[in-house]
């Protein structure tokens, strides 16, 4: 049966100013609204949740392949950490004594121009203690720091390279070989030490690469050739992504979701599909088998909340297609019995923001049984989200 059988219905308001006030009064009893994401997109929004709500979870993706995040995936054949440490960070209780210092020092980046000798000195630095950043910090943070930092020098070798390396980047990843290449131990060790007002996980703990199929024939893999960002963008368009395997030749792989993954999408109040690079952060995270499964068993409203902003990989996608890519992927685990009444109900949009191909979103978003929700969430000076406006939006429909 349907869980759309289920469902108990309400007026909407947006905002519910009763429920606004009430979850500013007592974020510690806030709804627990999951966001399938991924890279900075909704970096601000995060920072601005958790005065709103200290229940939040975000499934993040472990797939970012440029930069550093591809140096250490390839020198210990792991899943990227970049965009936790992100999230980790934005969802940090900034009362608490000692957070900027903390932040400071998890987004400082070793410089790209130094050389091997100076960045191997500075490296030194931070593991003794002497550097500036982690002086700053008091025990006993410090402490634990830079036994991460003195595990991470140990295990990459003199070779390793660190031109522009995160240090948050390389703490998570001497927590992650510290615990038999297991990240949620490190991550909930951190998510302690700087009091994180929510939950943040990888969505799956494997090696893995995106391969997007694009319009004519051909493909890319690796997602810092997807977004547009570091690379020129896509000159066709992506017609499919899929997850591939680098250590058995690319070949495509589903892996299932961990129970842990299961129950937390299982528990929610809200499930958000958010603003953020279409392909490489949203749909990225619903490619293992299990997610669309367990979003249609959970009785709770789903949203999608379309960019308000250019996505180089949405190129050729119109709103109405959009949907339907987002529909196909979260009912791939069994399309014969997965209603879409099960995995989505709203789409959010700002009135003032014209999306693409979108004449009368209501009419063609109506075949699909799915409901248009019309409120302002951006900036009107600059176009981009305001992260109050999208976090009110969100408490009043959970």
């Amino acid at each position: 049966m349907s869980r759309a059988a289920f469902r108990v219905t309400r007026e909407i308001r947006l905002p519910d100013r009763v429920r606004v006030a009430r979850t500013l009064r007592s974020p510690d009893l806030g709804p627990r609204i999951l966001f399938f994401t991924g890279g900075t997109a909704l970096k601000e929004t995060s920072q601005a949740l958790i005065g709103y709500t200290h229940n939040s979870v975000h499934l993040v993706t472990p797939f970012d392949s440029g930069g550093s995040s591809a140096v250490l995936r390839r020198h210990f054949d792991m899943p990227a950490v970049g965009d936790l440490r992100n999230r980790l960070m934005a969802l940090a209780d900034r009362s608490l004594h000692g957070y900027p210092e903390i932040f400071d020092l998890f987004a400082y980046r070793l410089p790209r121009d130094s050389s091997p000798a100076q960045l191997r000195v500075e490296l030194e630095a931070l593991v003794n203690g002497r550097h500036p950043l982690i002086s700053k910090v008091s025990d006993p943070m410090r402490k634990i720091i830079r036994h991460h930092l003195q595990m991470f020098e140990k295990a990459a070798g003199p070779d390793f390279d660190l031109r522009g390396a995160s240090v948050g980047n390389l703490i998570l990843t001497a927590g992650y070989l510290e615990n038999r290449r297991h990240i949620d131990p490190i991550a909930y060790i951190y998510s302690k030490l700087v009091q994180v007002r929510g939950e943040v996980r990888l969505l799956i703990n494997a090696n893995l690469q995106l391969r997007a199929q694009l319009e004519g024939g051909g493909h890319v893999i690796g997602q810092h050739l997807i977004t547009g960002k570091e690379t020129p963008p896509l000159g066709r368009p992506v017609t499919d992504i899929a997850l591939v395997d680098p250590a058995r030749g690319n070949t495509p792989v589903r892996p299932m979701i961990r129970d842990k993954i299961r129950a937390a999408i299982s528990g929610s109040d809200l499930i958000c599909y958010p603003v953020g690079s279409f392909y490489s952060s949203l749909i990225a995270n619903l490619l293992p088998a299990g997610v669309g499964k367990a979003v249609s068993q959970t009785p709770c409203p789903k949203v999608f909340i379309p960019n308000t902003f250019h996505d180089p990989e949405s190129m050729g996608l119109s709103l109405a297609g959009q949907v339907r890519t987002l529909l196909r992927h979260l009912r791939a685990d069994d399309p014969d019995t997965i209603a879409i009444g099960d995995v989505l109900d709203f789409v959010l949009l700002d009135p003032a923001v014209t999306y693409p191909g979108a004449k009368n979103p209501e009419r063609e978003l109506a075949p699909l049984g799915i409901q248009v929700i019309r409120t302002p969430l951006t900036v009107r000076e600059t176009g981009a989200i305001d992260p109050h406006l999208l976090c009110q939006a969100l408490i009043s429909l959970a």
